[in-house]
């Protein structure tokens, strides 16, 4: 690959990026995070499927990382005894480019039998689909198109989704005051406990 290639799919990315629709959605999902996690003692459940259950895997590690106590839940196990995972005053983080991914859709809906008032967020593409209908909170992505020459792997949008995951962990972190030292509690090992702890004396 020509290095005009490689920054012609980084200039993508990047454009991509910028391209993402800043509204007021942040603000409430980061609000409805605070209430729900740290002021209620909640938990944030994500979720999603595929190359987006990734992304939601590490959006739940990073928060609990940072002070928000959070959980990966496998929409398909979630059928299978997985779904007792959730409690009161949780709250449900859901990704789906497409908002119609069936095993999140289905998610949503036993979910709320289980726990009738239970939040949802949502990050997906669509803002008509059946999924962002059903969410309390819905942060669009922008619609990008994939850098995959088929036009068809998850790539874009799996970057601009954990673009979105960020802005969410780093304004809840913002909101609730996190310190070095909070972090430092949480994160013992590695170059980064070492440096939480200096940085906290």
């Amino acid at each position: 690959m020509q290095k005009d290639e490689i920054r012609s799919l980084l200039e993508h990315e990047a454009n991509s990026i910028l391209s993402i629709p800043v509204t007021d959605a942040y603000s409430e999902a980061i609000d409805l995070i605070v209430e729900q996690v740290n002021l209620k003692k909640g938990k944030l459940v994500t979720s999603g499927m595929g190359k987006a259950g990734q992304i939601a895997q590490n959006i739940a590690t990073t928060f609990s990382s940072t002070g928000t106590p959070a959980v990966f839940l496998h929409p398909s196990e979630a059928q299978h005894g997985d779904l007792g995972i959730l409690q009161e005053n949780d709250i449900v983080l859901a990704i789906s480019n497409s908002g119609k991914t069936r095993e999140i859709v289905e998610l949503i809906d036993l979910a709320k039998q289980l726990i009738p008032h239970i939040k949802f967020i949502v990050i997906t593409s669509d803002a008509e689909s059946e999924l962002a209908k059903e969410a309390d909170v819905c942060i669009l992505t922008g619609k990008p198109a994939e850098v995959c020459c088929l036009g068809l792997t998850p790539t874009t949008s799996t970057t601009v989704m954990t673009v979105i995951g960020d802005i969410l962990v780093v304004g809840t972190m913002n909101k609730i005051k996190f310190t070095p030292a909070d972090y430092a509690k949480r994160h013992h090992g590695g170059y980064l406990g070492d440096k939480s702890r200096k940085m906290s004396k």
